[in-house]
């Protein structure tokens, strides 16, 4: 029995076939070894594998062509392809350039302001209650030097619900009154706030009827400023502070109860500097002496209380005129301006419940607030309409005489020097 294995077909130890010769393949791999020869190894005869060229060097061994196993492909030295210089491989990462960063970032930041701008302008112009037509107000005087803006807070329960009345003590009476007004100049020469007490004597004059077209003529009849307001509205209310006084009102803003209260609450309150206690159960209001921060339903109670002072409506025009300047320059402030949570709650709540003229800009009530905000911090002069006494009817009656001279002072925007009650 023969020492190979089987699948020789019976061939002898040296690889011989069966026949006697010898396979061409085991001839060659012997000269190899043996170091007889060089030259190509040849090709193998099965298995599919290509062939594979090699060498020897001349010692029995043989010589691969820089291949071995002791490199790996790609790296130095090895068989892999290298990367020539200044070939087209990525290079070193260039240096950002931050010029054009900073002014693509700068356009980007410039367009959404722009953007928002026009969005929140064309927001608020479209919620503005422009009901109030000036062109009704019938043999107006002539115009002056700066604007002139009759701002009036009414009783106004309109959108109240009964609860909100409650809370606010705002009663329930039908119809509207005013319990203050003031008229605002605006002008090169400082600003000056001036309230109209209610109670002040005045002559309804000739006017035409806001909804009627009826033209009414003037009797002399006297009554209280505010009873113009409740006969014929805001029509015949600047009618009558035009006809009284010879001011040309150029704008007319309105706020109600609920709409006062509601931008109270949304800037978060407005501090206030109460000299001394007082309590008025008509008003609501219970106020220690001290530095405090009211809400709506406090201020609202500051601003109407009149019982609880010596001066009565001459008193609470003061307060008025105080707790206004204070909202407006708490509003004009750069936490509520650049603070869109702080800012659209307080701009609703005020548009919301605003009534204007109708050729009152969003920039016409910009600069009557800015202007009141100027009052507080001393750019300007806060006064009531000078008073001389009590008219016979109980009325309070104007001083005729400081009148004009104020009136033309505000009317060549001069420095206003009367000084009222």
């Amino acid at each position: 029995m023969s020492d190979w294995p089987q699948g020789h077909n019976g061939g002898d130890r040296h690889g011989r076939g069966s026949t006697g010769a010898e396979p061409e393949g085991a001839r060659v791999m012997r000269q190899v070894q043996r170091g007889s020869g060089a030259g190509p190894r040849p090709s193998a005869p099965s298995r599919g594998v290509p062939p594979q060229p090699t060498y020897t060097d001349g010692y029995g061994e043989d010589a691969y062509d820089g291949y071995n196993t002791g490199q790996v492909y790609g790296s130095p030295g090895g068989g892999g392809p290298q990367e020539p210089p200044g070939g087209h491989g990525r290079g070193p990462r260039p240096a950002p350039n931050w010029r054009k960063r900073i002014k693509w970032t700068a356009i980007t930041v410039v367009t959404v302001l722009v953007v928002v701008s026009v969005g929140t302008y064309f927001w608020a112009d479209s919620k503005l209650k422009r009901e109030v037509d000036l062109s009704k107000v019938i043999d107006r005087p002539d115009g002056g030097e700066g604007t002139n803006y009759l701002i009036v807070g009414s009783d106004s329960r309109e959108g109240m619900s009964a609860e909100e009345k409650k809370k606010l003590h705002t009663g329930s009476a039908a119809g509207k009154r005013t319990d203050s007004m003031m008229i605002l100049h605006v002008g090169d020469n400082g600003n000056t706030m001036i309230s109209l007490p209610r109670d002040s004597n005045v002559t309804i004059p000739t006017f035409k009827g806001s909804e009627s077209g009826k033209t009414f003529p003037g009797t002399g009849r006297q009554v209280k400023l505010n009873a113009a307001y409740a006969e014929d509205g805001p029509e015949l209310l600047v009618r009558t502070v035009e006809a009284n006084t010879g001011l040309r009102i150029d704008h007319y803003a309105e706020i109600g109860f609920g709409g006062f209260a509601k931008i109270v609450d949304a800037v978060g309150g407005v501090e206030m500097d109460i000299p001394k206690a007082f309590k008025d159960d008509k008003s609501g209001a219970d106020f220690k002496a001290g530095k405090q921060t009211l809400n709506g339903e406090q201020a609202l109670a500051f601003v109407r209380t009149r019982y609880a002072f010596a001066g009565s409506d001459l008193d609470r025009t003061k307060n008025q005129q105080k707790f206004l300047a204070a909202l407006a320059s708490q509003t004009a402030t750069p936490s509520t301006i650049l603070n869109p949570f702080k800012l659209y709650p307080t701009m609703g709540a005020g548009l919301d419940t605003l009534t204007v003229d109708k050729d009152m800009s969003l920039w016409d009530l910009a600069s009557m607030f800015w202007a009141m905000k100027g009052i507080t911090g001393g750019d300007g002069k806060s006064m009531n309409m000078p008073i001389s006494g009590n008219a016979g009817n109980g009325n309070l009656q104007w001083d005729t005489a400081k009148v004009k001279t104020l009136v033309n002072q505000l009317k060549n925007d001069e420095k206003v020097t009367v000084s009222g009650n």
